[in-house]
């Protein structure tokens, strides 16, 4: 088994600024969790709550600071975008409802991109203290143990997880996918956090994952991991994942068509 906690490659610094950010937000939302502050509503069903702002300020302090030149995008309205080379893509909190109700899934995750390319990326869950990293070109590693997708190759041995968006009462949107799935699948899993649920993915917890209406701060550093770790990200047609498209369909690569076939199914 392969193991690796230090530097890796060309962009260890900044894999170890974002791991380090992730870990001490980590700890700052871990001290709240059993002292839940303020929680507002940004819709009918989409929560708001200040250890958000807390972790998002954090982050970019952290990282700000490091990197001044750096551009800078998160969920909670913040965009520093003028161009640079390096963008940092993150979210604070990535499954903030779960967090208010004290239910424990929930993470943060930060991911670079590098010249329009996602280079490397961080997802920590602080409740579990399990930490997943990717550096383009040099693995997917959780703890420090090197991660695989799995070998399933049938959909129907397959335990895959999906999400809904906060518009679904209006769109009912990903619902008539998720019944297909669930049918053809061993099992559906919505755990409430794309990016926990890209890490399963890659370390072959989960088969195969799929959600409709994503943000980029959803996707970026669990759809490098997932790559990392031997398996395919897409669009739902099968093309090129582009975190900036509101869909993704991530797998082990081996049951990656038949995903496709029953999304694209009507």
């Amino acid at each position: 088994m392969e193991y690796h906690n230090g530097p890796m490659g060309i962009h260890a610094e900044h894999l170890e600024a974002a791991k380090a950010a992730a870990l001490e937000a980590g700890e700052l939302l871990r001290g709240d969790f059993h002292r839940l502050g303020e929680v507002q509503f940004k819709g009918e069903i989409n929560l708001v709550t200040a250890s958000d702002h807390a972790s998002q300020d954090l982050i970019f302090g952290r990282l700000s600071s490091r990197f001044p030149d750096h551009d800078f995008l998160a969920e909670e309205g913040l965009k520093k975008l003028g161009g640079a080379a390096f963008r940092w893509v993150f979210d604070p909190l990535d499954g903030t409802t779960n967090f208010a109700h004290r239910f424990p899934v929930f993470c943060v995750s930060i991911a670079l991109e590098g010249e329009g390319r996602l280079v490397c990326g961080v997802v920590h869950n602080p409740m579990s203290g399990e930490t997943f990293w990717a550096e383009s070109g040099e693995g997917a590693w959780l703890n420090g143990r090197r991660i695989r997708v799995s070998t399933t190759g049938d959909l129907v041995r397959s335990l895959v997880a999906t999400g809904f968006s906060y518009d679904i009462r209006e769109t009912q949107a990903n619902i008539a996918e998720h019944d297909r799935i669930l049918l053809r699948a061993q099992g559906v899993r919505r755990c409430g956090s794309a990016a926990l649920d890209l890490g399963c993915v890659a370390c072959g917890r989960f088969d195969g994952f799929w959600e409709l209406k994503l943000n980029p701060w959803d996707t970026a550093a669990g759809a490098l991991l997932v790559a990392e770790a031997g398996g395919r990200v897409s669009d739902f047609e099968g093309g090129p994942v582009d975190i900036y498209r509101p869909e993704v369909v991530a797998s082990n690569g081996r049951i990656h068509p038949f995903l496709l076939e029953a999304l694209r199914t009507r």
